[in-house]
């Protein structure tokens, strides 16, 4: 049961997000990765997804733990950069991103309670 409200929570945030598209402006984009990114319904919404994640887990965790999840989320930019504007790349960076993320979600839901 926690885990749906959880859940219920990402998704409405994700759904308020969604309309803004893209976790950062994509009138500003300028890298290919960007670019891809907006061009590519799939990657937009695992980009608003990933990004959503990441900031409820950096609001949920300590600060040691959420310097280790900011330095984590700063290499994971590097390499979906180095995929470019290779959607299938960027597919699979994006997938291990949120794996990574929905781990980390699941053991501070374990911690609980809520």
């Amino acid at each position: 049961m926690k885990i749906l409200v959880l859940l219920g929570l990402l998704g409405l945030v994700a759904a308020a997000t969604t309309a803004q598209a893209a976790s950062f402006d994509c009138q500003r984009a300028e890298t290919p990765t960007e670019k891809a990114i907006c061009n590519h319904n799939r990657l937009n919404d695992a980009d608003v997804k990933m990004a959503t994640t990441y900031n409820i887990l950096r609001k949920l965790v300590p600060m040691g733990t959420r310097s280790v999840i900011q330095e984590e989320q700063v290499k994971w930019l590097q390499l979906r950069n180095q995929c470019q504007d290779n959607i299938n790349c960027l597919l699979d960076v994006y997938k291990m991103r949120q794996q990574k993320l929905d781990l980390h979600l699941s053991r501070i839901y374990k911690m609980g309670p809520f």
